[in-house]
């Protein structure tokens, strides 16, 4: 099945968008990701949800927004004036930069589906925050470190030791994506580690629970930090729910695209007239 795309510029955040249907998705990737690395799951999911618009956001420091220097409630302002009315689907970085659009809405008071720019929610190996302020202090410095060595190394060097952590083993040659994280730059990088750092992202799970919209949490069956961390998403969001894809790590979306999108596509299909 073919699916209109065009790439384009919008409120100063890249896109692309995959579809022209009258439902929006809008996609935010994981760190030293692009936009790109979302395409294989929003072809599939067009192609079992015709009614979809996927906007695929390269978000600040990455991509064609490597020159855009955000921090995380920053980035959740920008994707969402971006993106417009839609279900927000976010890996990673990505699922933290939803939460917080998610959290902002509750703290406006707009949380409710009839308001809220974001009609619901798919967080892939996201976290709502780390809770301890001493242990939030030591990954700020962790990253300031990491963030140095991006620059000092320079972005090919940079990428490689980032997908040689144990959280990646799972990724290979053909899905990791080697290339395409090595367009971004390396001052976009490091921007985007330090300023979007876990360590200076106040936990949000408070406001998790005062969610108004469907969230479906997801994580990798071998991931087991982030299984434990999507079961506690679901149990807070009061409509949350879970799905764990077999034999899968931590990148659901580069190693099992279309059991990926499957899920999304479940969980529009589940919620319904809610989305729209």
């Amino acid at each position: 099945m073919s699916s209109a795309v065009s790439s384009t510029v919008s409120n100063t955040l890249a896109i692309e968008t995959i579809g022209d249907g009258p439902l929006t998705v809008v996609f935010a990737h994981g760190f030293t990701q692009t936009r790109n690395a979302w395409q294989p799951v929003a072809q599939r999911l067009v192609e079992l949800l015709p009614e979809l618009r996927c906007v695929l956001v390269d978000l600040p420091g990455h991509g064609g927004s490597r020159d855009v220097s955000a921090d995380i409630g920053e980035s959740a302002r920008m994707l969402t004036a971006t993106g417009g009315r839609g279900i927000y689907v976010g890996y990673s970085l990505g699922a933290r930069v939803v939460i917080e659009a998610l959290a902002q809405s509750v703290e406006a008071a707009s949380a409710d589906a009839s308001v809220s720019l974001v009609s619901a929610a798919v967080l892939v190996s996201g976290t709502a925050g780390i809770e301890d302020s001493a242990q939030r202090e030591a990954r700020a410095a962790s990253d300031d470190a990491l963030a140095t060595r991006i620059e000092n190394i320079g972005v090919e060097a940079f990428v490689r030791e980032w997908l040689a952590q144990p959280l990646f083993r799972d990724l290979n040659d053909a899905n990791s994506q080697v290339q395409q994280r090595s367009t971004n730059s390396a001052g976009g990088l490091a921007d985007s580690l330090g300023r979007c750092s876990q360590g200076r992202q106040q936990p949000r799970w408070t406001q998790l629970a005062e969610v108004k919209v469907p969230v479906l949490a997801v994580a990798g069956a071998r991931d087991e930090k982030y299984v434990a961390i999507a079961r506690r998403i679901a149990a807070t969001v009061p409509q949350g729910s879970l799905a764990i894809v077999p034999d899968t790590g931590h990148s659901a979306p580069l190693q099992s695209p279309a059991e990926t999108a499957k899920c999304i596509a479940d969980f529009i299909a589940d919620s319904g007239a809610a989305l729209r």
